[in-house]
């Protein structure tokens, strides 16, 4: 006669089969809370990177349209390449000897057939029928002229001075600002009064 169980077996069993439950839902709710937390942490170190960028690129925006309006009001001159001046040598009695003075570097680039980056600039702008950004006129300065360190700042800077003098026209489009060369007519007097930039 096959035994059967007694209720108190039967009870027994539930009971140790509902602990078991209890433990594992207990169980998953403690790693699932535990994931949730470790999402919320990244979601916050996400939302603090965005701030960052966010002011990152206002001050960006704002250096750029500062810089800009900066070279509206002021007349920028155009950034210049100097040689190193020989530093003085003691003689052999302890004396110091100054080195003769170096030519004038203006005079020594014209005799060179070097041309200023005004000249430069104003030739290739007279050249081209549609207005062009200094980063246009940049890369075409350094396609042309390979063997000159060509900058963007410089010519920028270029370009600011002749719109200051009247021998180029600053064109505005939304963020972008764009440079044309103003007629022969109307540039001959500023220019025949102003000493080439370098």
């Amino acid at each position: 006669m096959a035994e059967t169980a007694s209720p108190t077996d039967i009870s027994a069993n539930y009971a140790q089969r509902i602990s078991d439950d209890l433990s594992a839902n207990r169980g998953e709710q403690v790693r699932i809370r535990a994931e949730l937390a470790r999402l919320q942490d990244e979601l916050i170190s996400l939302e603090a990177s965005e701030g960052v960028l966010v002011k990152i690129r206002e001050v960006l925006d704002s250096s750029a349209s500062a810089v800009t309006s900066s070279a509206e009001t002021a007349s920028v001159p155009s950034a210049r390449r100097r040689k190193a001046k020989p530093s003085p040598r003691k003689a052999g009695g302890g004396t110091m000897v100054s080195s003769p003075k170096s030519p004038n570097t203006n005079s020594t680039r014209k005799e060179r057939g070097r041309p200023t980056w005004r000249e430069l600039v104003t030739e290739y702008l007279s050249g081209q029928r549609e207005p062009k950004s200094s980063t246009e006129v940049t890369a075409a300065l350094t396609d042309a002229y390979p063997q000159r360190q060509v900058q963007v700042a410089v010519v920028r800077n270029t370009l600011e001075h002749g719109v200051a003098h009247g021998l180029m026209e600053r064109h505005r489009q939304g963020r972008s600002v764009f440079y044309s060369a103003v007629s022969a007519a109307s540039a001959s007097s500023p220019q025949e009064a102003e000493e080439p930039a370098q």
